[in-house]
C-alpha cells in the first residue's frame, strides 16, 4: 500500500489530495494536511474521487470514422487529414478548442503546435466561458493577468465581500476557511451580493439581493460614495494609479439612485458602502455572477477601481480576488491557451513577443510560423465553423455542445465541419457522435503534470494508475501527431518534466529590464533545471518563482508597482450596461444558470459516484412562489422553460431564495442523463465585446407547466439494459446508482394497459404486481434466476420508499425469501424512510435529521455527534441550519441528567 500526494481535478481551489493505492487500485482519498490550499479539507466531490474511477465507461481505443484502429493508424490519419485541410484552405482553416481540465504540460504543447508550427491563431479554451472577463479586467487595470491575493488573505481580512459567487457550494473549502476565520475573529464581517439568497448567506453579516446585471451600478456607486465621504486613499491614488478622475466622473450617482438601480434597501446599501470604505483590509471575491455577462469586463474593473481608490491591494487581507472555476484555467492562461494570447503571458500586441517566441521555439532545422494577430474566441470560433471558414477542429477534454450558448447552433456547426477530432476519456458524451476521429485520453489518477490554482499556486497532479486499454496522455498524443506532421525536433519530449522545464525557461526568456519593459509578471524561471526527480518532488508554490523569489510569491503589488508601461495601475471609466438578452412579454423571466453542490460540469466524472447523485437527483428549476402561482406550476411538479432558441424540462423547486421574476437552473445535465435539460439551449450567443465571454447568467425565458398524465420510477440493473424505449416519454431522467440505473419518467399521454407497456419496455415476465386501477398506481417487479432485475412504481416520486434497501437487493446474487416478500414495498417491514439526502458525505437524509432535531438535537454540533452530518466537508451545514430553524418549534428539550444524590 502506498500513499501519493496529488491535486484535486475539480474547481480552481486546487486542493491537495492524499491518495491511497493498494494492489493497483486507488482505494481511498483524504485531504492533504500539508497543502496550503486546503490543509486537509476536502469537499464532498473531492472526498468521493476514488469512487469515480474504473475502466467501465472509458474510451480505450482510437477510432477513425467509427472503426477502432491502432494508434499508428490514428496518428497518421490525424496528420494526413490536417495536412490536407491546410494544403487546400490554408493554416487558418485549422483550429483547436481546449479545456481547463488539461494539465499545463498538455496545454503547452497544444499551444506550441497550433500557434507555433501549424501557424493558426485559432486555439481557444473553455476557460473563455468562465474566466475571460476577469482576465481582461486584470490586464486593463494591472497590465497583466495577475491575481494579487492568496487564500490567507481571506482569513486575514476584516471584510470579505462575495459578489456573484455561491462559495458554499462552488468552492466549499474556501467557504469553510472563511467560516473558521470568522469564528476566530468576531470582528470579521462577510457581505454576500447575489440575486439569489444562497447557502453562502449562512455566515453573512449582510446580504444584498441585487437585481441581475446591476453589479457595475453598485460598485460605481461605492466609488462615488467613497469620494463623497472622503474615504479615498489619495496618497495611493497619486503615487500608484492613473485614470482616477475619469473613473470617478463616470461613477457619479447618488446612493438613492444606486439603490433604485440595484433594487436593494437603501439602508442596507449604505451599510455596505460604510463597511467597505471604513476598512483597509478588504477582499472582494468575485466569480461567474460577475464574469458571465455582456459587460463582465467592466464589472470586474468597477470592483478593481474601488480597491485601487481605497489602497486596498498589495496588503495582507486585501485585494480584488477573482476565484477560478476550473482546476487549471490559470495554467492554461500561463501557456497562452486563449486565442488572444501568444505564450507565457505574452499577447500578440506585446512588443517583440512574436519574434521572441519564434526564436525560443526554433530548432536547428525548424522555424516556427506564428500568426501575427489573435484568433477567434470560443463563440466566434464556432460561428466561423458554421460559415465554413474553419475546416478542421481538434477538441480536447471539453464538451462544447453542452457548455457553449445556443447549443443547437454549435451542434449544427460541428455537423458541417469536415474534420472533427476529439480527445476524450469518457466513452459516452454528447460530443462524440460529431467526431470523425476519437482519441482515448488518460484521466485523473493517470495523468502526470502540473496545475495552477486561483491563488497562482502551481501543484503537481501525479499519475498513480495506468490508463485503461490504449488510452494515452494528452501531451503524448499531441507530440506524436506533431512528429507525424514533421516537427520531430520541436516535440521530442520523453517525459512531462521536460515540457515543464521548457515552459519555465520561456517564462524567463529575455524577461529582464534590458529586454522587457515592463517585465512580465509571470516568471517561473526559478523552477528551471529541476530534472525528473525534482519535478516529481515539486511542492506547491506560487508564481512568480525567480532567483530573487526562489520560494515563490504570496502576494503581488506590495510595493505599488504594476506591470504597465509606467508602473501605475489604471482605473477605468465604467458606464454600466444592462444585459443584452432582453425580457419581453413572450419571455418575461430572467434566467440564471450555475453549478450545484455535488456535481461538476457535465457529470462525466461525478455521476460515476452514485452518492453524489442523491442531493439533487434530477434537473430542476428554482422558482419564486409568486411566479409559480402565475405560471400554474407546483412544488416538485414538472415544468418547461422556453426561450427563443430552445427549452428546458425539469422538476420545480419553489423557493423564497429566488427574487420575483427570476429563475435558476443548473448547468450539469446533458442528453446522456435527461431529455431537454441543457441550460445552454436557453442562452443566446451574446458575448462581452472585450473578453468574448458569453452572457450565460442573463437568459430570458417563459415558464409553463408540463401537464403529464402519469409519472413513474424505474429501477433496472446495469446488466439488463440493452435499449431504452421509455426515452420516448415527454420527460425522462437517468440517475446512476450502484449496479443499476434509476429512471424518472413522465408523459403527456396516458397508458391504458400497463402490463402491455411493461412487456414492450422490459425483458422477461412480471414476477410480482400490485395495481390500483382507480388511482392509477402500480408497482411491479422483475426477478430472474433469483436476482432482482427491475422494479417499477407508477406514482409520484414523493411516494418512493428510501431506495438504499432496493439498491442493496439489486446487488445480491440471490434474493432471500424474506427480501422477495418485501420487494413491492421496497423496504424492510417497519422501515422508516430517511428522506432526501442532505449530507452526501455520510448519506444522511432530511427525515432522519428532522426527527433528531425534534428529539432535542437543535445545534449543528448535536446533529454531528448523533448522525455525523456536517462533520466532513461541511457543505451541508447551511441546509442543516435551515432544518433546525424549521423544526425548532417542534423540538423537545433534552432532559439534563439527574445528578442529585439520593
Amino acid at each position: 500500500m502506498t500513499q501519493v500526494k496529488t491535486t484535486c481535478p475539480y474547481c480552481g481551489v486546487g486542493c491537495g489530495v492524499t491518495a491511497t493505492v493498494k494492489a493497483g487500485t486507488l482505494c481511498a482519498v483524504e485531504g492533504d494536511l500539508e497543502h496550503p490550499a486546503n490543509y486537509g479539507r476536502l469537499c464532498v466531490k473531492g472526498s468521493a474521487l476514488h469512487e469515480t474511477l474504473g475502466h467501465q465507461g472509458r474510451l480505450t481505443h482510437p477510432r477513425v470514422d467509427g472503426v477502432d484502429v491502432t494508434w499508428g493508424a490514428a496518428l497518421s490519419t490525424v496528420a494526413q487529414r490536417l495536412n490536407s485541410v491546410r494544403s487546400a484552405y490554408g493554416n487558418h482553416s485549422v483550429a483547436a478548442y481546449l479545456s481547463g481540465q488539461l494539465l499545463t504540460e498538455d496545454y503547452y504543447v497544444a499551444n506550441k503546435l497550433f500557434k507555433g508550427f501549424l501557424g493558426t491563431p485559432h486555439l481557444d479554451t473553455n476557460s473563455r466561458l468562465c474566466m475571460a472577463s476577469a482576465v481582461a479586467g486584470y490586464k486593463r487595470a494591472f497590465g497583466a493577468d495577475a491575481v494579487p491575493c492568496n487564500y490567507e488573505d481571506l482569513e486575514e481580512a476584516e471584510l470579505v465581500v462575495l459578489v456573484g459567487s455561491n462559495l458554499a457550494w462552488n468552492h466549499p473549502v474556501l467557504y469553510q476557511r472563511i467560516k473558521v476565520a470568522k469564528e476566530r475573529n468576531p470582528l470579521m464581517r462577510l457581505v454576500v451580493i447575489d440575486p439569489r439568497e444562497t447557502d453562502s448567506c449562512e455566515i453573512a453579516d449582510l446580504y444584498l439581493g441585487i437585481k441581475p446585471g446591476s453589479d457595475a451600478y453598485l460598485f460605481n456607486g461605492l466609488l462615488a460614495w467613497m469620494a463623497q465621504h472622503r474615504r479615498l486613499d489619495t496618497v495611493y491614488i497619486e503615487r500608484h494609479t492613473e485614470g482616477f478622475d475619469d473613473a470617478l466622473a463616470a461613477a457619479q450617482q447618488s446612493a438613492a439612485d444606486v439603490a433604485a438601480a440595484c433594487d436593494v434597501d437603501p439602508e442596507r446599501l449604505e451599510t455596505f458602502f460604510y463597511w467597505f470604505a471604513s476598512q483597509l483590509h478588504v477582499v472582494t471575491l468575485y466569480s461567474q455572477g460577475v464574469n458571465q455577462s455582456s459587460s463582465g469586463t467592466d464589472k470586474c474593473n468597477a470592483i478593481i477601481n474601488c480597491h485601487l481608490a481605497g489602497g486596498k491591494i498589495g496588503l495582507p487581507g486585501a485585494g480584488p480576488f477573482s476565484i477560478t472555476g476550473q482546476p487549471n484555467a490559470m495554467g492554461g492562461r500561463e501557456v497562452g491557451g486563449l486565442a488572444n494570447q501568444l505564450a507565457a503571458h505574452m499577447d500578440y500586441h506585446t512588443p517583440g513577443a512574436i519574434d521572441l517566441v519564434s526564436r525560443f521555439w526554433a530548432t536547428e532545422n525548424l522555424t516556427p510560423t506564428l500568426p501575427d494577430s489573435p484568433g477567434y474566441k470560443a463563440v466566434e470560433l464556432f460561428e466561423a465553423i458554421e460559415r465554413g471558414e474553419i475546416k478542421a477542429l481538434w477538441i480536447m477534454a471539453t464538451n462544447p455542445v453542452i457548455s457553449l450558448p445556443d447549443a443547437a447552433r454549435v451542434r449544427a456547426a460541428l455537423e458541417k465541419c469536415p474534420l472533427v477530432i476529439v480527445s476524450e476519456c469518457a466513452a459516452h458524451t454528447d460530443l462524440l457522435p460529431y467526431a470523425d476521429i476519437v482519441l482515448p485520453a488518460s484521466g485523473w489518477s493517470e495523468k502526470d503534470g502540473t496545475v495552477t490554482n486561483s491563488e497562482r499556486r502551481i501543484s503537481r497532479q501525479r499519475g498513480m494508475l495506468a490508463p485503461p486499454g490504449e488510452a494515452r496522455h494528452d501531451w503524448w498524443i499531441i507530440c506524436e501527431v506533431a512528429k507525424q506532421l514533421g516537427f520531430v525536433e520541436a516535440f521530442n519530449y520523453a517525459h512531462p518534466w521536460e515540457i515543464f522545464d521548457e515552459h519555465a525557461r520561456l517564462s524567463g526568456f529575455e524577461n529582464d529590464a534590458i529586454h522587457a519593459t515592463p517585465k512580465r509578471l509571470f516568471d517561473i524561471s526559478g523552477l528551471v533545471g529541476l530534472g525528473c526527480a525534482g519535478y516529481d518532488a515539486l511542492a506547491p508554490i506560487q508564481w512568480p518563482v525567480t532567483k530573487a523569489a526562489p520560494k515563490g510569491t504570496a502576494r503581488l503589488f506590495e510595493e505599488g508597482e504594476f506591470a504597465t508601461a509606467n508602473g501605475r495601475a489604471k482605473l477605468l471609466a465604467i458606464v454600466p450596461q444592462w444585459p443584452e438578452q432582453a425580457l419581453s412579454a413572450a419571455y418575461p423571466l430572467r434566467l440564471n444558470t450555475g453549478r450545484i453542490r455535488d456535481q461538476w460540469h457535465t457529470m462525466t466524472r461525478t455521476a460515476r459516484a452514485p452518492r453524489l447523485m442523491n442531493h439533487r437527483a434530477e434537473p430542476f428549476m428554482d422558482v419564486h412562489p409568486d411566479d409559480a402561482h402565475v405560471a400554474g406550476v407546483t412544488d416538485q411538479g414538472l415544468a418547461v422553460l422556453t426561450a427563443a432558441k430552445g427549452e428546458f424540462r425539469a422538476r420545480v423547486r419553489i423557493s423564497n431564495a429566488q427574487r420575483r421574476g427570476e429563475v435558476f437552473v443548473p448547468i450539469h445535465w446533458t442528453d446522456c442523463f435527461t431529455q431537454q435539460a441543457r441550460s445552454s439551449a436557453l442562452i443566446d450567443s451574446i458575448t462581452d465585446p472585450l473578453s468574448g465571454q458569453p452572457e450565460s447568467k442573463h437568459g430570458a425565458v417563459a415558464l409553463v407547466p408540463l401537464r403529464v398524465k402519469w409519472q413513474a420510477t424505474l429501477l433496472i440493473a446495469d446488466t439488463v439494459i440493452e435499449s431504452t424505449p421509455w426515452c420516448a416519454s415527454a420527460y425522462w431522467t437517468r440517475i446512476p446508482m450502484r449496479g443499476l440505473q434509476r429512471w424518472q419518467l413522465a408523459d403527456i399521454e396516458p397508458v391504458s394497459d400497463w402490463l402491455a407497456q411493461l412487456s414492450a419496455w422490459l425483458p422477461g415476465p412480471v414476477s410480482v404486481l400490485s395495481q390500483d386501477a382507480a388511482s392509477g398506481r402500480l408497482r411491479a417487479v422483475g426477478v430472474e434466476n433469483g436476482q432482482l432485475r427491475w422494479w417499477l412504481m407508477v406514482g409520484l416520486p414523493s411516494e418512493l420508499p428510501g431506495l438504499a434497501w432496493l439498491e442493496s437487493r439489486f446487488n445480491e446474487m440471490t434474493l432471500s425469501d424474506t427480501h422477495r416478500r418485501r420487494l413491492l414495498a421496497g423496504c424492510d417491514d417497519g422501515a422508516v424512510d430517511t428522506g432526501p439526502v442532505v449530507c452526501s458525505c455520510h448519506q444522511v437524509g432530511q427525515t432522519t435529521i428532522s426527527n433528531a432535531i425534534r428529539t432535542g438535537d437543535i445545534s449543528i454540533e448535536a446533529l454531528g455527534a448523533r448522525l455525523a452530518c456536517g462533520t466532513q466537508c461541511g457543505s451541508c451545514i447551511p441546509e442543516l441550519k435551515s432544518l433546525i430553524e424549521e423544526e425548532r418549534p417542534h423540538a423537545r428539550a433534552k432532559q439534563a441528567p439527574n445528578t442529585e444524590l439520593a
